[in-house]
């Protein structure tokens, strides 16, 4: 079987990658022209807002199955960029899907959990047939790829599957995420690289944290095993609080770390509880997450760790002590 991961060069892309290849897949994965990988991985340079170059790349790497990766994740930035978010997740969907018209190709398109946006009282946990009323302009960009998607499965009979993501974390994630957020923080102050203070958003939120390599291993089954046509949440199927999230990692970097509230992590607006029902999924493809949230939480600050005390022996880290 072969595989196109589009997108392959961001955090989960290099997981995904990682997956596929480990069960069999021949995998070609792509990434934005100029994007600058770790490691030794192969990727295809794609712009996502040309349909053409996609039809290239679909002609060239000649995938069964295509993941569609790419996009403006961050709903941080999506309040500060909405364009540019709209042109990436949305038009860049339609052209992938323009593309892929009129070829035997299994889609699976990764939405996002954020598209249920303001939920009815006692809604959660939320089915895949829950109304969706999008909260942010991120998950506002997701649920329009998503009918996108649906529209051309009926009109076209193309064979798409799509996955609602919850939120997902791991080793390698970048700081604009939470759980990443915080492990960097704890790892700077264990190195005595700031001052013992972390700066938090609002810790009352409710979030459903899955582990990054439990996630991809739910997209390789949606390919497999995933009805067409459907949509899937992908979830541990239980919230907790971003406090709680903190507190764990308080307890793990086990430096004596205070709190303080920053202005600026705090969002327009910000939907208290989003929890997803994962039946679903599970009756389909029998995927379900197995990787605790502890166990997410520290391989995610001993990568933080690491990382900065290699970045400290090869004299790039540019920034002051807080002490």
């Amino acid at each position: 079987m072969k595989a196109l991961v589009i997108g392959g060069g961001g955090f989960v892309g290099g997981y995904l990658t990682e997956e596929l290849a480990a069960h069999g897949y021949e995998v070609s994965a792509t990434c934005l022209p100029g994007e600058i990988i770790s490691g030794d991985r192969e990727l295809l340079p794609l712009d996502i807002g040309s349909k053409e170059d996609i039809s290239a790349i679909l002609g060239e790497t000649s995938p069964d199955v295509v993941f569609h990766l790419a996009a403006q994740s961050s709903v941080a930035l999506s309040w500060k960029e909405p364009q540019l978010t709209a042109e990436v997740n949305v038009i860049g969907g339609i052209n992938l899907l323009e593309a892929l018209r009129g070829k035997n190709i299994r889609t699976v398109l990764i939405g996002s959990g954020e598209e249920y946006g303001y939920i009815r009282q006692n809604a959660c946990p939320l089915s895949e047939d829950e109304p969706l009323r999008p909260g942010n302009v991120y998950a506002a960009t997701k649920a329009c790829q998503e009918m996108l998607g649906q529209i051309y499965a009926r009109a076209y009979s193309m064979d798409i599957v799509m996955a609602r993501s919850f939120n997902h974390s791991g080793p390698g994630q970048s700081r604009a995420f939470v759980i990443s957020d915080f492990c960097r923080q704890a790892a700077e102050i264990g190195l005595g690289l700031k001052a013992p203070e972390i700066a938090v958003g609002n810790l009352g939120a409710r979030r459903d944290f899955t582990d990054v390599r439990d996630v991809v291993r739910a997209y390789r089954l949606l390919g497999e095993k995933g009805i067409s046509g459907e949509i899937y949440n992908v979830g541990r199927g239980k919230a907790v609080s971003i406090g709680e999230i903190l507190d764990c990692v308080i307890a793990m970097a086990d430096c004596g770390i205070s709190v303080k509230t920053d202005e600026s992590r705090l969002r327009a607006a910000d939907i208290p509880l989003i929890e997803p029902d994962v039946s679903k999924i599970l009756r389909d493809t029998g995927w379900q997450a197995e990787i605790s949230l502890e166990k997410t939480i520290g391989d995610t600050l001993d990568y933080w760790r690491n990382f900065l005390r290699d970045e400290a022996q090869r004299g790039d880290f540019c920034g002051k002590t807080d002490k």
